[in-house]
């Protein structure tokens, strides 16, 4: 089936987990053969990543959902690039890249990337506008079924790792001496959005400094909270413990360069790229239990889990990864073992690959 033209359409303007999965899994599936385009909204970050990545991306202006030009220019491109699929990823993008698939009779796959509840039941986006709905883990594909969904047509995919990128991070060093780190380095992976906790993993980390007055915290990422979290954490004076790097795209390094990983999310969360990542690499983890990450964390075994929204617990857990560096091994080695078995690149793409495969050939 490879050779056959999927069109992915994304509306959102930014860039986190959602853009960053979807040009990482059209780049595997350019290198399995298969012929990739992305339409996109003309000025987002996605645009200009895109064909830097050498994947084939269309400017077209998608703001609202109605927008009935929009809609022509995607069955315009359709047709004229013989699309054989159209993959949709955002809200404003599922309307228009569904209606515009269902104008040229092509199917349709809606992905649907967060752990928020759907408020409408009988969402057409999930019903009419899709032949099958992606979902980023078990617990996004729960909501989407109780939304009205048929769970025949509702599928978990979550993203894949290539473990060969994560097995053996080698530049940690010179991570930590890019940043003046000592040991130990607590870190976090996520976009500063106020999903992701940033300002409780402040928390945490500040009520660990008087047990581990060595210990530094990690922020890798971008975002509009990025100001507002870097506020915070002059006003608990952690400006000498916390250390802000912005987008970065040396993933490995940056893990290798970690003793501990923690993601702090609140809600809306799939099976989050960046934990996945760092379980790969071998690097203890700690997260809150929201949305899919219990699917690869299992308490206690192959990392720690907190109650969302808790820092004293998400300290505590912290701290039990420092105090007992040979039992937080052992977790990540579980953890390890864990990624390869279940959320492979491999595995995964076998899994989309085969789910288009099927609704291309019907």
């Amino acid at each position: 089936m490879s050779g056959r033209t999927i069109l992915h359409t994304e509306s959102s303007p930014g860039w986190g987990g959602q853009e960053v999965r979807n040009l990482t899994e059209a780049r595997w599936l350019q290198e399995l053969g298969w012929r990739v385009l992305v339409a996109c909204r003309p000025g987002g970050a996605i645009l200009a990543r895109a064909q830097r990545a050498g994947i084939t991306a269309f400017p077209v202006p998608m703001k609202r959902a109605w927008d009935l030009f929009a809609v022509q220019r995607l069955v315009a491109l359709i047709r004229r690039e013989r699309v054989d699929l159209v993959n949709t990823h955002s809200s404003v993008d599922a309307w228009l890249g569904g209606m515009a698939a269902r104008l040229a009779r092509i199917p349709v796959v809606r992905s649907r990337h967060v752990s928020i509840p759907i408020r409408r039941r009988l969402n057409p986006v999930y019903t009419l506008l899709a032949d099958r709905v992606i979902t980023s883990g078990e617990a996004i594909r729960r909501l989407v079924i109780a939304a009205g969904v048929s769970p025949d047509r509702v599928v978990a995919v979550p993203a894949g790792v290539d473990l060969a990128a994560f097995s053996q991070p080698a530049g940690g060093d010179r991570v930590r001496r890019e940043f003046g780190l000592g040991r130990p380095v607590i870190g976090s992976i996520a976009m500063f959005r106020g999903s992701k906790g940033h300002d409780l993993l402040l928390e945490a980390f500040d009520r660990l400094r008087g047990q581990f007055p060595e210990a530094r915290l990690l922020l890798v990422g971008d975002g509009i909270r990025r100001p507002w979290v870097e506020s915070l954490a002059r006003e608990r004076g952690l400006n000498g413990w916390v250390t802000f790097t912005g987008f970065r795209e040396d993933v490995p390094d940056l893990l290798g360069a970690m003793d501990c990983f923690a993601l702090a999310s609140t809600r809306t969360e799939g099976v989050p790229q960046s934990l996945l990542q760092a379980m790969a690499a071998g690097v203890p983890v700690v997260a809150s239990a929201v949305g899919g990450i219990p699917e690869a964390i299992e308490d206690g075994a192959t990392g720690l889990l907190v109650p969302p929204g808790d820092p004293g617990a998400l300290a505590a857990a912290l701290g039990s990864v420092l105090k007992d560096p040979e039992a937080a091994r052992r977790r990540a080695a579980a953890g390890r073992a864990l990624v390869a078995a279940r959320f492979s690149r491999e595995r995964m793409m076998g899994r989309l690959t085969a789910l288009y495969g099927e609704l291309i050939a019907r």
